[in-house]
Parts: C-alpha cells; structure tokens; sequence
C-alpha cells in the first residue's frame, strides 16, 4: 500500500508538462496616435483632469436628476443582473471544470446476503452466504501528465474572466444609455415647449391676419398660408408630445423600475452637463476597455484550448484505487486481518481515430485565429469611436456659437418682420419667412446641443469610464449579484 501511495505521489509531481502555445497579444491594429486635423483642434481635455477611467460618474455628470437615474438603473436593470449573474455561471464552470484536476474520494458501504439453491450449490445443500465491506477510494481519477485538464481549467477560468469583463461592459453601456435617453428626453422637452411658444405665436398671427382677411385687407393666400403655420405648429406639437411620452418610456425600460418619486431638479441643455476628460493615447484603451479586455480574454481561452487537444495525442492515463476493510459477518468488518485494498492503474493510447484528433486540433487553431480577428475588431472599433468623439469635441462648440448667432439673428429678423408687416410696410410672405426661420433655427440649437452632449458621454463611455461612482473609487460590482470572493491571481476560491 505505501508503494502505491508512492507511484500516485510520483505521477502527480509528474503531471506538470503544459501544452498550451506560448501567448502573445496580437499587435494593435491602429496608429499609436488619434487622427490629427482641422476637427480636432481643441478636442484634447487638459493634462491635470482624471483619465476616463478614474473619473466617476457622478463627477462626469453634473445633472443631480440624472445622477440619481442613474443610480437607479445600476440598482434595477435587468440587463445588468443578467450579466452579473452569468458571471457567476462561468465561475462555476471553472470551478467544475478546475476539480477534474484532483481525483474524487468517496466511502463506499455495502452488504450482500444471497440464498442458493441446494441443486445450484456445489455442496448440494442450501446455502445463504452474507458479505460486508467498507472502502475509501478514488475511480478513474486522470492523472494530468500532459496537462489536458490544466488546459480546459485554464481555458475556463480565461472564460470566467472574460464574462466578468462582460459585466463590466454591461455597466458602462448601461451608464451612457440612461445618460443619452435622459438627454434625449430633455430635448424633446424643449422642442416641445418651443413649439408651444411658436404655435402661440402663429395663432396671434393668425387671428391677426383673419381679421384683416375680414376688413378686407389681407388676402385670402395670407390667410390660408396663415392657417398652413397654424396646423404645421400643432402637428409638430402632437409630435414632440408623442417623443417625451416615448422618451420616458425607453428611459423606465433601461431604469428597470418606475420614475422614483425623489427626483432632484435637473439642469437645463444650455448648462454645463458634463465634465472634460482627456483621451490618452490608444495604447491605453487596451487596459481601459472591458470590451476589448473580455476579447483579449477569449483569445487566452481559446489559446488554451489548443494545449488541450494537443495533450489529446498522448497516451491518458488513469487511476482506480481504494482501501477498506470486508468480512462475511457485519461484526467482523473491523477485526484484524480483515482490510483489502485495489490498485487500478488504466493507460489509454490514440492509435487510430478517422482523423477527429487533428481535426479537433485544427478547430482549436482556427478558433483562435477568429478570437484573433475578433480582438482586432474590437480594438479597430474602439479607436473609431475615440476618434469620432474627438472629432466632435473639436467641432461642436463652433457649430453651437454659430447656431446661437443664427438664433438670435433670426429673433431680431422675427420682431423686424412683424413690425413691418403690422405697419403695412411688409407683406405677410416676409413675416411668414422669419417665423419659419426662427422655428428651425430654434429647434437645429436644440438638436445641435443634444448631439454634442450624447458626443461627449459617447467619448466618456469609448474611453471606458462609467464604472467608478466616485472619482478615484476602485470600480464596484453592481446590480443585485456579486462575482463571489477569489482568491490569488484573481482566480475564484474554490
């Protein structure tokens, strides 16, 4: 028995040889810097404000009302409960996967009392023969000489991993999502009170112009293009109306429960909503994006996988033992001389398989190489959406002091035209023009600041920020599930 303890010791030591290719990260498929042009002049934030990734979200946003949605949503959203619980499912397929690595000792009773026959007894007479027993063993524990086992562990934790990057994903997307259909909202609020105040302003005109139409004065086309404006304004209006209902719809769909009742006042379009961050370099998104992480980490299983059906050309070893103690009576199961032991080793050699072992390797490679594609995908995306913003950044605050001149000019064309068309000086066709004008030019502000800032939380997200609460706050898990405790290496505790 101590020799066989022995050999188990020996192949246990043994079974350290990995098969799993030598990693490395595949070289980033973008330039080292962001694209440098007439739009992106400016769009650098200063040196001295927190990354992305330090800076919390209720830092980022200034909104209180927006803040607490936010807050709410990280609470409630079921999306995000889904991917925190998926993170416990992969741990739990690591930890499954992980214990084929240690063989499984079980105890074992049982007790057999048999009757024969006196014409199928060798004695001729009637027997009744009774055996007890009671071992402590393993059964076909595989001793992991070429590291098969150690790959699929190391292939399912990299999965575990990945989800957890996943999760935090979920967060961020869940972050910037409320934060641009509450903009969202807001500006059809506005859009929606402007053209209130703009349909008040065509049913004076109109009533103006129906009485002059009655004297005689204006022509029946003044008072038909009159009531053109008039109805345009209330389609606009059923319109707007209708959005913000939407609006607010989509907004308790991502909050994953009803509006609270504490809401705080929020800031107006017009305010400062969120802060400045810088955009680093594209190196740093490989650290900084889950997305890209989670693939970087589908990739490292997938390169696992390889040493697994690598190690599946060699021979497989396994190993059935056991000690205890039998006897033919119950109260002799523990008297001296009574012990027995199994020492079952088990080698089984690939010799002919129709090929599925190389094919089974070929999978595994050609999985590898799309996670690789994958990877470049991601990282390709993610510098697109930096640079996007950037682009924004730098062109945005022109297009918004232009569009605030064209406002305001085209107010002071407003009260010009309906001056002189009240005069007699103008015709209705002047004023008619400049209430139009200002209408547009109204709602393109509004319009032209929405994008801005859904740019802006767009940057804020593509740079991965969204995760801490608070600035400088180590990023926590949210939603109703934790990941669970783990141990070194980030591993989870078995």
């Amino acid at each position: 028995m101590k020799r066989t303890l022995i050999y188990v010791a020996a192949a246990a030591v043994l079974s350290g040889c990995s098969l799993i290719p030598t990693y490395e990260r595949p070289a980033a498929p973008v330039d080292a810097a962001y694209p440098q042009g007439d739009a992106y002049k400016g769009a650098t934030a200063a040196a001295q404000v927190p990354s992305a990734v330090e800076l919390g979200w209720r830092d980022y946003f200034a909104d209180p009302r927006l803040q607490r949605l936010i807050e709410v949503a990280l609470q409630n959203n079921r999306d995000l409960r889904v991917a925190a619980l998926n993170v416990e499912a992969y741990r739990a397929q690591y930890r499954i996967q992980r214990a084929d690595l240690f063989p499984e000792v079980g105890a074992t009773g049982q007790g057999t009392r048999q009757r024969v026959p006196a014409e199928l007894s060798t004695t001729g007479q009637r027997v009744i023969s009774s055996q007890y027993g009671v071992s402590l063993g393993t059964t076909a524990w595989e001793i992991d000489l070429f590291g098969r086992l150690r790959s699929l562990s190391q292939a399912a934790l990299e999965q575990y991993f990945a989800s957890e990057e996943a999760r935090r994903s979920t967060q961020i997307s869940l972050v910037a999502s409320v934060a641009n259909a509450y903009l969202t909202m807001r500006a059809d609020e506005a859009n929606l009170q402007v053209t209130r105040d703009t349909l008040g302003a065509y049913e004076r005109t109109y009533n103006l112009t129906k009485r002059s139409f009655e004297e005689g004065v204006a022509s029946r086309l003044d008072l038909r293009q009159s009531q053109t404006q008039v109805e345009n304004a209330r389609a606009s209006l059923a319109r707007y109306t209708r959005l913000v209902a939407q609006d607010a719809n989509a907004l308790t769909l991502l909050l994953g429960a009803g509006m609270p009742a504490d809401l705080p006042i929020g800031l107006t379009l017009d305010q400062k909503l969120v802060a400045d961050v810088p955009a680093g370099l594209p190196s740093d998104l490989l650290q900084n994006r889950p997305d890209i992480l989670a693939a970087e980490h589908r990739l490292k299983s997938a390169n696992a996988d390889i040493g697994a059906a690598r190690a599946a050309f060699f021979p497989r070893i396994s190993l059935t033992a056991s000690a205890g103690t039998a006897s033919r009576q119950l109260s002799g199961l523990f008297d001296a001389g009574s012990g027995t032991w199994l020492f079952s080793p088990q080698i089984t050699l690939p010799i002919f398989t129709a090929g599925s072992l190389q094919a089974s390797l070929d999978y595994a490679r050609i999985q590898k190489d799309i996670n690789v594609a994958t990877y470049e995908s991601t990282v390709q995306s993610a510098f697109r959406e930096v640079a996007d913003g950037l682009a924004a950044r730098g062109t945005f605050t022109d297009q918004l002091e232009a569009q605030q001149r064209l406002v305001e000019a085209s107010q002071d064309y407003y009260r010009l035209a309906e001056g002189r068309y009240r005069t007699g000086v103008d015709s209705y066709l002047t004023l008619l023009d400049a209430q139009r004008q200002l209408f547009t030019a109204q709602q393109a502000l509004i319009d032209a600041r929405l994008n801005q800032l859904t740019s802006e939380v767009n940057l804020y997200k593509a740079l991965g920020g969204g995760l801490n609460e608070v600035t400088g706050a180590p990023a926590t898990d949210a939603g109703t599930t934790t990941t669970g405790s783990t141990g070194q290496a980030g591993k989870p505790a078995s």
